[in-house]
């Protein structure tokens, strides 16, 4: 049995986030900084804003979830698209996630965004399609959750804070990576409809 991709790509978030904790110049050149690449064409922002963090925190919130709930897509795409599409399909939701953002953004100097929560969510969603009622344990509320539940009330919470626009997290960002994890899954195997309503229902 090889190495888990999931452990892999978590490994990695978490020590490429480290060294940007304590290193300004690195966490500058991974960031997404939308003139750097209108000007200087550094489109690979695009992923690697995933790949850095605000804080633990942040981190940890992020490579929780993915650990989470990555083994089992893994595990499903592996068997579909092989191991490979399972990696594909992370790092594409890292950039589709922001795309939306990036072309609102593209000529704001002003604004940066980072965090893997687009890649994050995509799993998170491609995962509630295979079991709706998966149990999740949301900080702070100790009660656990049926996961279709949880969708409906991250979506919306979502829309209301994207649209509220107060704080700094960036809400597009996850709505955009669920939408895809759910797109990617569904058209990948569409069986998965039936599936997700016949496990949701029955």
């Amino acid at each position: 049995m090889g190495l888990s991709l999931t452990l892999i790509i978590t490994a990695l978030t978490v020590f490429i986030s480290w060294r940007a904790f304590n290193d300004q110049r690195l966490l500058s050149r991974l960031i997404l900084w939308p003139p750097a690449i209108a000007r200087n064409r550094q489109y690979e922002r695009l992923l690697t804003y995933g790949f850095v963090h605000a804080d633990w925190t942040h981190l940890l919130f992020n490579m929780i979830t993915f650990w989470s709930f990555g083994s089992v897509v893994e595990r499903v795409f592996a068997g579909w698209i092989g191991p490979l599409g399972f990696i594909l399909f992370y790092l594409s939701a890292i950039v589709v996630s922001i795309l939306p953002t990036y072309l609102k953004h593209q000529r704001d100097p002003n604004y940066r965004s980072l965090g893997a929560s687009g890649g994050v969510s995509a799993v998170l969603f491609a995962s509630i399609l295979f079991d709706p009622w998966s149990k999740l344990i949301i900080f702070p509320i100790p009660v656990p959750i049926p996961a279709f539940l949880f969708a409906v009330l991250y979506v919306g919470y979502s829309i209301w804070m994207d649209r509220r626009g107060y704080d700094n997290v960036n809400h597009s960002a996850h709505l955009w990576g669920a939408a895809y994890g759910v797109l990617f899954t569904v058209l990948l195997e569409p069986a998965v409809v039936g599936h997700f309503t016949q496990h949701l229902f029955g």
